[in-house]
């Protein structure tokens, strides 16, 4: 019998241990010195809530599934029936080959082949390693298609400061202005200021579901969102230059509310391939690659 998720790659260093599988390409768990830092998902288990996976060639949600590039409109299946969206990419349930293997460090790769709603082929590669400074991911993709091809990449970690719930917790989100989104489907409908806990401050009873940007960074380019319980342990996640967008979630709709939070780099916001806001445009044979992490406080 096989796990739901197939092969179980473990790695291990500095502390930190990680497991992440061959189906979906998740993130299934991450731990520092014994101490959970995302809440993920049983070996027994799918994950539920897009828990460590990876979102590729899009993050979050395209509206109707309905967009036009290079001149012609594509239409993607609906992933998303109840809110009429597709949502969240194409390599969600897809089943990664690990190219190459180590103790703390596995890099898997996935041909996306063109096909309805996009019509173009990439060939993607994820590496998560460990070291001293925690886990970094890398999500690249190369375009193997003879045109031009829109693209965005994003991941699902679902973050632990602690016991929960995360009311507790104190968020530092280093944002000034955030999407507004409607009710009904959780699309754009502008933007307000984002910045109420640019100051570090407990979550309380915040419902979070957004899309921050405008985020400060470091003289490298990194952006750092940090959760700590009470008495100071607590997660960091790190984002690099190419990512001008995280998806903060405190899953209240969920199975599980409020047990964790999700922090979701995205390269770009919601329905970027109708608003071509921070698309990238990959050219045959070109690579675009991003770097995320995760590190214990």
């Amino acid at each position: 019998m096989s796990a739901p998720t197939g092969d179980q790659h473990v790695l291990s260093a500095h502390g930190y241990r990680a497991v992440v599988t061959q189906g979906c390409g998740a993130l299934r768990s991450l731990t520092y010195e014994g101490r959970d830092l995302v809440d993920g998902f049983a070996e027994d288990a799918m994950p539920s809530g897009g828990r460590g996976q990876l979102l590729v060639p899009w993050p979050n949600r395209i509206r109707d599934g309905r967009y036009t590039f290079g001149g012609a409109t594509q239409q993607l299946a609906l992933t998303e029936p109840k809110r009429g969206n597709a949502s969240h990419g194409l390599v969600r349930w897809v089943s990664w080959t690990a190219r190459s293997v180590a103790a703390d460090r596995v890099e898997l790769d996935y041909f996306l082949p063109a096909q309805t709603g996009y019509p173009w082929a990439l060939a993607l590669t994820t590496t998560y390693a460990l070291g001293e400074d925690g886990l970094t991911v890398t999500q690249a993709a190369t375009n193997r298609a003879a045109e031009a091809a829109p693209y965005a990449s994003g991941a699902h970690p679902y973050l632990v400061a602690g016991p929960g719930p995360c009311d507790d917790w104190t968020l530092d989100l280093p944002a000034v202005a955030r999407l507004v989104t409607d009710d009904e489907r959780l699309l754009p409908v502008g933007t307000e200021p984002g910045d109420a806990f640019r100051t570090p401050a407990p979550l309380a009873d915040a419902v979070l579901n957004h899309a921050y940007t405008g985020l400060d960074r470091d003289p490298s380019g990194r952006a750092t969102v940090t959760l700590r319980a009470p008495g100071g342990a607590g997660v960091a996640l790190w984002v690099d230059e190419h990512h001008g967008w995280l998806q903060v979630y405190t899953a209240d709709d969920t199975a599980t509310p409020r047990t964790s939070v999700a922090v979701e780099p995205m390269t770009a916001p919601p329905d970027a391939f109708n608003s071509g806001d921070g698309l990238v445009v990959l050219a045959p044979g070109e690579t675009f690659a991003a770097s995320w992490g995760v590190r214990a406080l």
